[in-house]
């Protein structure tokens, strides 16, 4: 299975519903973008202090963040079998606040984090104002074909 979610907090109830169409969004955007059926991605939810520890760790901010990507491709050799692109994580609680703040429910703000961070892993970024436009119409596409806009 390309895409595999992991619910590793317990704060807020995340349905089964919601991790199945997690691995089936994720597994769109993989193939539209071409990977292999070997490619992995992991997307993990937790909680606000475990993703703060993260961002502390490896960004050097000190606060919780609502989505990180870890994108291991780069220690990927031609001879590795299984091409892991890298690890999504997911702030349930830091999408439950925003999900109000944007007039979203959960399940749109965490399928929407979850494309963001996959979209990162497959080399996207709003970098530039081009960069950001393409990666905006990557994330309307997978969030319009599984009718989350």
């Amino acid at each position: 299975m390309p895409v595999m979610v992991n619910n590793m907090q317990d704060k807020i109830e995340v349905s089964e519903e919601l991790l199945s169409l997690l691995e089936n969004i994720g597994n769109f955007l993989l193939r539209l973008e071409g990977q292999s059926l070997q490619c992995e991605v992991s997307i993990i939810l937790v909680d606000n202090s475990y993703i703060q520890e993260l961002n502390l760790t490896y960004r050097g901010y000190d606060c919780p963040t609502d989505v990180l990507s870890f994108n291991l491709q780069d220690n990927i050799t031609d001879e590795d079998e299984d091409k892991i692109l890298g690890d999504v994580v997911v702030s349930v609680e830091k999408a439950e606040e925003q999900a109000t703040a944007y007039g979203n429910t959960l399940r749109q703000e965490i399928a929407f984090l979850s494309v963001h961070g996959i979209l990162h892993l497959l080399g996207y970024d709003h970098e530039t104002a081009g960069a950001e436009q393409e990666m905006n119409e990557k994330q309307e596409l997978a969030l319009k074909k599984f009718k989350l806009r």
